[in-house]
C-alpha cells in the first residue's frame, strides 16, 4: 500500500508540555520527595515529578500499562514503580535514577500486578508484593539489581497480602499484611532467605487496607476496612491495642502516617482526615476533604503534609492550623469532550462525567467547576461571542452554562429520546446543532430569552457523534455510528449529501477551504471526501491498533491531528497523506483532541482522565 505510514526515521516526536492528571485509586500513590521540592504520583502508564513551587514537570516513561504502586528510597535517590499487565503475563517493576529521570533497571518475576513496594532504611533492598495472581514476596538487591530470595507472601488459610512496609532502622526487617495475614519477615542474606513470623491479633479479623510503621520501629499501626486501627509491637508480635471503640472511621482507614512528635495522620475511605494519638484513637484535629484518602504524604518532618483523594484531588495541609488547600485537581473519568473558545488559546474547557472544567492553559489551573450531579456530559461547545458553554447531557437535555461565573443560563428540556450525545454552534450565536442518541439531528434557534426548535432532521439510525459548522452557517456535517456522515443543508434545512462507509465515524473536520471533508472511526482509516458529491478522494491507514476517535484541523489547513485507542497522539501533513509527528504519553484510549487558535499547543483528553498539552511542532 503506497499509504503505508513510512519509516519511523522521519517521524519526529512531539514533545510534551504539561500533563494534568493524578490517578487516585493507587493506594499511597501520592510521594514528596524527601528534597521536599517535588511531588511524585502515576498517572496511567506514567509517572510525573511535579515542582511543588514551580509549573515544571518530568515523566518517567516505561511501563506499558497503569502505574500500580510507587515507592521513593529514604535519600530519594532511586523511585521504584509497579504496574498492572494481562493476566499470566509478567509485571514489571522500573527502578528509576531520580536525579537524572532515566530508567536504571526492570525488575520482572512477578505476574499479573505489583500489589506494593517498599525500600530498607539505607537503599540496600527493594521488596515487592505481587497481586492476587502471584501471591509472593521478592526481595530485590538494589546495587546487584537482582532477587535475592522470595516466598509467598501469606499462608494457605487466609487471604492476599496486599501491602508493605519496611522497618525504618533496620535493613533486615520488613512487614506484610492483607486480608487476615499480618507477617513480620526477617531477611537471612547469607542464606537468602526470608523468614516470617505469623502476628497474634487473637478474636480480631481485619482486612488491611493501610500500613504505617513508627520512627523507631517501636510500634506500626493497620488500618483496616472495618475503620479502626491496630496497633502492633514487631519485636513480640503481639497486638499493643486498637481502637476507637465507638466511632468508627466510615468506608474504612485508607491511610495512615506516623509523626516523629508521636501521633498519627488517618485518612478514611469517606474523606475525613484526622489527627489522633493511641489508644483512644479519638479525633483530636479533623477536616472533611473530597474524595476517599488514598494517600498521606509528609514534607520533610510533617509540619506540612499532602493529602490525595480517590477524586483526583491533592491538598496541601500545614499541621498547625490543620487547613487543607487544594493545590491540583483533574478529571477522575473518562473526559468526553475538549474545546477552546474562539480565537483564544489562553483557556480551554474539558468535559468528564458529571462535571464541566474551564483550565487556564499554561499554569494547568483549574478556574471553575461546573458540576451537574449524577448526570453525564457528552459534549461541550463555546457559543463564538464567548458569552456562554453550550452542553450536552445524557438526560437528554441542553444547558448553556456562563464561562465565568458557572451560572445556568438555560435548559432545553428533553433535546434528544436517548441522550444529547454531540452540539456544536454557529458562529453568528443564533444556533445550536444538537445530535441525540437516537440517530437524529435537531437546529435550535437561540434568541435572548427563547430557545425553540427550527427542524429535527431524522436520517441517521444510531446515535450522532461528532458535528462541525461550515464557516459561513450555511451548511454543517453530522458523523454517526450507523456507518453514515451526513453533509446537510443549514438553510433548505434538508440533506446535501450522505457519505457512507463500513465503519462507526467517530470524528469529521472541514477541510479549512471547505469544499473537502475528512473523516474517521473505528476502522482506523483516515478518508478524504469531496463535500459536492460526496465521493472518497483517499484513504489513509491511520492507525495499526483500535478507533481513532477525534480529530482536528489547523486553521490553514496544512496540517492535521488524530488520536484514539493506539494511546498515541499523530500529526498529519494534509497534502501528502504522511504523520510527521508522534506523541507518546498517554495510556487510555484517546476520545478528543484539539489544536489551539494560532496553532500554539496540541491538547489531547483520555478515558483514563487524563488532559495533555503537547507542544505544537511547526512555528505558524
Amino acid at each position: 500500500m503506497e499509504n503505508e505510514i513510512s519509516p519511523e526515521a522521519q517521524v519526529a516526536e512531539l514533545e510534551l508540555d504539561a500533563v494534568i492528571g493524578f490517578n487516585g485509586h493507587v493506594p499511597a500513590g501520592l510521594k514528596c520527595h524527601p528534597d521536599q521540592e517535588h511531588l511524585i504520583y502515576p498517572l496511567g502508564c506514567t509517572v510525573l515529578i511535579q515542582a511543588i513551587n514551580t509549573q515544571e514537570q518530568n515523566f518517567l516513561q516505561g511501563h506499558n500499562n497503569n502505574v500500580s504502586c510507587l515507592a521513593i528510597s529514604k535519600l530519594g535517590e532511586y523511585i521504584a514503580s509497579g504496574q498492572v499487565t494481562f493476566m499470566g503475563f509478567k509485571a514489571d517493576i522500573i527502578l528509576w535514577d531520580y536525579k537524572k529521570r532515566e530508567l536504571l533497571a526492570r525488575l520482572s518475576l512477578h505476574k499479573g500486578k505489583i500489589e506494593a513496594l517498599a525500600f530498607s532504611p539505607n537503599d540496600l533492598y527493594l521488596v515487592s508484593l505481587g497481586g492476587p495472581d502471584d501471591g509472593s514476596v521478592v526481595v530485590w538487591s538494589i546495587a546487584k539489581r537482582d532477587a535475592i530470595c522470595g516466598s509467598p507472601a501469606a499462608g494457605l488459610n487466609v487471604g492476599n497480602a496486599t501491602h508493605v512496609i519496611f522497618s525504618r532502622c533496620r535493613d533486615e526487617m520488613f512487614v506484610t499484611a492483607g486480608n487476615g495475614t499480618i507477617r513480620v519477615w526477617e531477611l537471612d542474606l547469607p542464606n537468602r532467605k526470608i523468614w516470617p513470623t505469623e502476628c497474634q491479633t487473637g478474636q480480631m479479623k481485619r482486612i488491611v487496607m493501610s500500613i504505617g510503621m513508627a520512627d523507631d520501629d517501636s510500634f506500626f499501626y493497620l488500618g483496616s476496612t472495618t475503620g479502626d486501627i491496630l496497633k502492633m509491637n514487631p519485636r513480640t508480635r503481639l497486638l499493643t491495642d486498637a481502637g476507637p471503640a465507638k466511632d468508627k472511621f466510615s468506608l474504612g482507614v485508607s491511610a495512615i502516617r506516623c509523626l516523629k512528635m508521636g501521633g498519627l495522620l488517618v485518612g478514611s475511605g469517606a474523606g475525613l482526615l484526622v489527627f489522633c494519638k493511641s489508644p483512644s484513637y479519638k479525633p483530636i484535629k479533623k477536616i472533611q476533604l473530597q474524595g476517599g484518602i488514598t494517600s498521606i504524604t509528609l514534607r520533610g518532618e510533617g509540619h506540612q503534609f499532602f493529602v490525595g483523594t480517590e477524586e483526583s484531588h491533592i491538598y496541601r495541609v500545614n499541621f498547625t492550623d490543620f487547613k487543607e488547600t487544594l493545590i491540583a485537581t483533574c478529571h477522575f473519568d473518562a473526559v468526553e469532550d475538549i474545546v477552546f473558545p474562539f480565537g483564544t488559546a489562553e483557556l480551554f474547557a474539558t468535559c468528564a462525567k458529571k462535571d464541566i472544567r474551564v483550565w487556564h492553559t499554561l499554569s494547568n489551573r483549574e478556574l471553575l467547576r461546573i458540576t451537574v450531579p449524577n448526570m453525564t456530559c457528552h459534549g461541550i461547545d463555546f457559543m463564538k461571542d464567548g458569552k456562554s458553554i453550550i452542553s450536552a447531557w445524557n438526560d437528554g437535555k441542553i444547558r448553556a452554562f456562563a464561562p465565568e461565573t458557572g451560572r445556568l443560563m438555560y435548559v432545553i428540556n428533553s433535546a434528544h429520546r436517548i441522550g444529547v450525545t454531540a452540539i456544536a454552534t454557529t458562529s453568528d450565536c443564533k444556533r445550536v446543532i444538537s445530535g441525540g442518541g437516537e440517530g437524529e439531528v435537531r437546529v435550535w434557534q437561540i434568541g435572548c430569552q427563547t430557545q425553540k426548535l427550527e427542524e429535527a432532521l431524522k436520517e441517521h439510525k444510531s446515535s450522532v457523534s461528532c458535528i462541525r459548522v461550515k464557516k459561513n452557517n450555511e451548511e454543517c456535517v453530522t458523523a454517526s455510528t450507523d456507518g453514515t456522515c451526513i453533509i446537510w443543508d443549514l438553510v433548505r434545512l434538508r440533506r446535501n449529501q450522505m457519505i457512507l462507509a463500513n465503519t462507526l465515524f467517530q470524528c469529521v473536520c472541514y477541510h479549512p477551504e471547505e469544499f473537502q471533508i475528512i473523516t474517521s472511526g473505528t476502522d482506523r482509516k483516515i478518508a478524504y471526501w469531496e463535500v459536492f458529491d460526496g465521493s472518497v478522494i483517499r484513504e489513509l491507514e491511520g492507525s495499526l491498533s483500535g478507533s481513532i476517535n477525534g480529530m482536528d484541523i489547523t486553521q490553514e489547513g496544512t496540517h492535521f491531528v488524530t488520536g484514539g485507542n493506539d494511546h498515541l497522539v499523530k500529526v498529519w501533513d494534509y497534502n501528502e497523506g504522511e504523520v510527521t509527528h508522534v506523541g507518546v504519553g498517554h495510556s487510555g484510549n484517546i476520545t478528543r483532541i484539539r489544536i489551539s487558535p494560532g496553532n500554539q499547543y496540541i491538547v489531547s483528553v483520555s478515558a483514563d482522565g487524563a488532559i495533555l498539552r503537547w507542544k505544537y511542532p511547526y512555528t505558524s
